[in-house]
Parts: C-alpha cells; sequence; structure tokens
C-alpha cells in the first residue's frame, strides 16, 4: 500500500498567539487608538477652545504678577491634556487650581513661586492619598446628588458672573481687578464681544439634548432645507474662529509685539523650596484649595462626564490619582499647579468635544507653543482681547449650570439652592457643601420623624 504524499498546497496551521505581553500590547493601542479618534474633525477642534476662558486668564494672571514660568507651564499642561485624553477617552480638562491661584495674586509679597508650588505640591500628594486609599470613592458614593449640582450650579453661575464682568469692564490680571468700563467700539469692545457670543449662539444654539441622538435629530428633520443648514452649520467651527480672530487681533492692536517674542523654550530649573515656603503654601494654599479640588475637581467632574457620557463613568479613584501625579510631577519644574475641573469639561463638550483626541490636540498645541516660543508668549496674551475671551468662558459656564435641570421634586431644588446660594455669597465651595449636607440631613430626618 502505498503511503499518501503531502499535498503541497496544504500550509501549516499558524498556532495561536499565547503571548501575555503581545496581546495586552495590541489591547493598549487599540485602546489609545478608540481614546484619541476624532468623531468629528472640525467638532474636536472647536471643542478644545472651550477650556480656554479660564485658562488663559489666570496663566496671564500669574505670569504677570508672580514671573510664572509660561513656557514650562505650557510644556507640561500641554503633556497633561496629552495623557489625560489618552486615558480617559473624553476630553477632560486641565485647569489651574483657582484658589492658589487667586490667593498668589491677591498676596504681593508674601506668596511666591516656592509657595504656590508647595501648595500645589501638598494638594496633589493629598488627592493622590485620598485615590490610592479609595477613600474618595466612599466620599462621591456618600455625596447626594442634590448637593453635587449645587456646587456645579454654583461653579457655573460663577463663571458666568466673571465672563460678563470680563466684557463689560476692563481687566487688570495682574492685580486681579477691574478697572473701569469697556468701551463700545475698538478692537477688543463690547460691540466685538457681543457679535461674537451672537455668533456662537446662532451657530450653536442651546446644545444638543443628551437622550437624543444626532441621528434621530436627522430622521425627525423632514424638511430638507432645515436638514442641509442643520448639517453645514454642525460643520463650522464657530469658537474657533471666534480664538483665531482673538490671536490675529493683538498684532493689529500693537503691531510691535512681533519684536518681542522671542524663539526657543524657556529655561526649565527645578524650585527650590524653603521650609517657610511649605508652610506659607499648605496653611495659605493647601488648605483654602483642598475642598475645592475634591469637590469641583473630582466629585464635579466624575458625575458631569457619567451625565455626557453614559457608559463611559470615571471612579473618583482615579480622577483623585491623576490630578495628584501631576502636581507630584510638573509642581517640582515650576508648572502652574493644575486640576480638573467640571466647568471646563462643560465648555469642551459645548462647543463639540467628545473624544480624547479633542484634548490631546489642545494639549499638542501647548506644548508646540511652549517650546517654539516659550515665556515671550505673554506679550501676545498681554494684547488677547479680554472680552472675547470673557465670550468663551460665558457659554461655558452656562453648560455647567444646565446640568442641574435634572432636579425634579421640590426638596432635591431646595438642597441645590441653599447649597449654591451659600456658595456664591460666601464664596466658599467648602461652606456651601457644609450647609447642603446639613440641610439634606435635616429633611431625610424630617422625612424619618413625620407619622
Amino acid at each position: 500500500m502505498e503511503s499518501q504524499s503531502p499535498n503541497p498546497q496544504t500550509l501549516p496551521e499558524t498556532p495561536p498567539n499565547n503571548n501575555p505581553i503581545s496581546r495586552s500590547s495590541v489591547n493598549i493601542v487599540q485602546r489609545v487608538t478608540r481614546n484619541l479618534g476624532f468623531h468629528s474633525k472640525w467638532a474636536e477642534l472647536n471643542g478644545a477652545m472651550g477650556d480656554l476662558g479660564t485658562y488663559i486668564p489666570i496663566v496671564l494672571a500669574l505670569t504677570l504678577a508672580k514671573d510664572l514660568n509660561l513656557g514650562t507651564t505650557l510644556i507640561f499642561t500641554g503633556i497633561y491634556n496629552v495623557v489625560t485624553g489618552v486615558l480617559y477617552g473624553v476630553p477632560m480638562p486641565v485647569q489651574p487650581m483657582k484658589s492658589i491661584a487667586a490667593v498668589a495674586i491677591s498676596d504681593s509679597s508674601g506668596f511666591n513661586i516656592p509657595e504656590i508650588m508647595a501648595a500645589g505640591i501638598c494638594t496633589g500628594a493629598i488627592l493622590l492619598v485620598l485615590g490610592v486609599t479609595g477613600l474618595m470613592q466612599m466620599v462621591y458614593k456618600f455625596i447626594p446628588l442634590s448637593v453635587v449640582r449645587g456646587i456645579q450650579l454654583s461653579q457655573g453661575l460663577s463663571f458666568a458672573m466673571s465672563a460678563v464682568k470680563y466684557i463689560r469692564k476692563v481687566q487688570d490680571f495682574s492685580k486681579s481687578k477691574s478697572m473701569g468700563n469697556r468701551q463700545w467700539l475698538g478692537l477688543d469692545g463690547m460691540v466685538l464681544a457681543i457679535v461674537c457670543a451672537g455668533f456662537i449662539t446662532f451657530i450653536n444654539g442651546a446644545g444638543q439634548e443628551r437622550n437624543q441622538s444626532e441621528e434621530a435629530i436627522v430622521d425627525e428633520e423632514r424638511n430638507i432645507r432645515r436638514k442641509r443648514m442643520r448639517i453645514i452649520m454642525a460643520t463650522i467651527p464657530s469658537a474657533f474662529i471666534i480664538f483665531l480672530l482673538g490671536v490675529v487681533l493683538p498684532f493689529i492692536r500693537r503691531p510691535k509685539v512681533v519684536n518681542d517674542i522671542k524663539f526657543g523654550p524657556s529655561e526649565m530649573e527645578i524650585v527650590k523650596i524653603t521650609g517657610h515656603s511649605w508652610k506659607e503654601g499648605f496653611i495659605k494654599g493647601t488648605i483654602p484649595q483642598l475642598p475645592l479640588s475634591v469637590l469641583n475637581s473630582v466629585i464635579a467632574v466624575c458625575k458631569l462626564s457619567s451625565d455626557l457620557f453614559p457608559g463611559r463613568e470615571f471612579s473618583a479613584t482615579s480622577v483623585s490619582v491623576t490630578v495628584g501625579l501631576m502636581n507630584l510631577v510638573g509642581c517640582w519644574f515650576g508648572a502652574m499647579p493644575c486640576c480638573h475641573g467640571a466647568g471646563g469639561l462643560a465648555g469642551q463638550y459645548k462647543f463639540g468635544g467628545r473624544s480624547g483626541g479633542c484634548v490631546a490636540l489642545l494639549g499638542a498645541a501647548k506644548m508646540m507653543l511652549g517650546l517654539v516660543l516659550g515665556t515671550s508668549l505673554v506679550t501676545i496674551l498681554h494684547q488677547f482681547p479680554v472680552g472675547i475671551l470673557g465670550v468663551l468662558l460665558l457659554f461655558a459656564g452656562i453648560e455647567l449650570a444646565m446640568t442641574c435641570r435634572d432636579m425634579n421634586s421640590k426638596q432635591e431644588s431646595f438642597v441645590m439652592l441653599i447649597c449654591t446660594a451659600v456658595s456664591l455669597v460666601g464664596s466658599s465651595a467648602a461652606l456651601g457643601f457644609v450647609c447642603g449636607m446639613l440641610v439634606h440631613l435635616l429633611l431625610k430626618l424630617r422625612t424619618l420623624c413625620m407619622p
């Protein structure tokens, strides 16, 4: 009996790849690609502008008042943007720590760069410990939704009121003061700001309802002309156009600003922090900043992300850890203390940001500016029309405040408004939080005691 010869056409089967390292590498690449993928190129580019209304004024103020290293800050915050975009896959913002910045600007001599960085490092260390130990997640689950909404509403209204102040009044960011009424006409006049606000309102409208998909909107739109107009308007990057206008106007207002630009990154060095600086930074900076970071940078951000991106809810642990690590690294080199923020997330969502690619694009632009122009960029920012910054900040604040419209019961609205009122009047999110929690507990006790 003759033996059958093997078929030359038959190829040996390739064994399955059982290498865990190779599989994990493929999974990581797929996750990064998914998180950075643009849903719409122009919309994501437009969304990247939604956080600049808070970022630019505070960075400019600290650079002018305290000689903050703008180039280093741009490079590190750009890296933070890219990393958070990769990790979260949503437009997670990177914002200045506002309480620390406010103390630095208002204190003329006793709170300088070493104290600012010490405050950022201490705040970051505490947030990292709270995240790693799981305590932050426990706090997140314990706080009722009505109190979180109160913090969001107060922050949103605070942004909106600051925006109106930017539009109406001439600002001196180095002293954090309003100087006088803004002129109606001019390259930074009120008419320009009003026209920009009207343009964004006409293009973006009040925003898309979150329970209504874009496909459903298109299906419901039976009028062909209106359908085409909606599609065209959706491709117009309104915030990006307004921001580009703001970039061009400084060169028109002061053409000699070109002579002040110096190419190349600014010098980066480790900040020397003395024992006195650690003490002053912790007492004056960390203590007032910590409640705001816990409530607005972690708790409110986690809740808002679950509202805006259903199915992509992030744990308070991960958000707390990323905020902690950002400051434990960057502050040693003189980068501005940073955190996440519900206002920035709302602003980027308002203007079309839907993926991590939105903030990664912004981060790449920051790093490029930091490496190419360094600290000399402050000469351009100093001429940037403040009224336009106010317009961008106004829409971010309104979008954040509108997240509170799901408070349907009178009891929930009562707690939310108490928390909001105290936060706004006392200028303290921590005080508003305490009052909101007390009212919530009293109402629960009343319900239990009633027959």
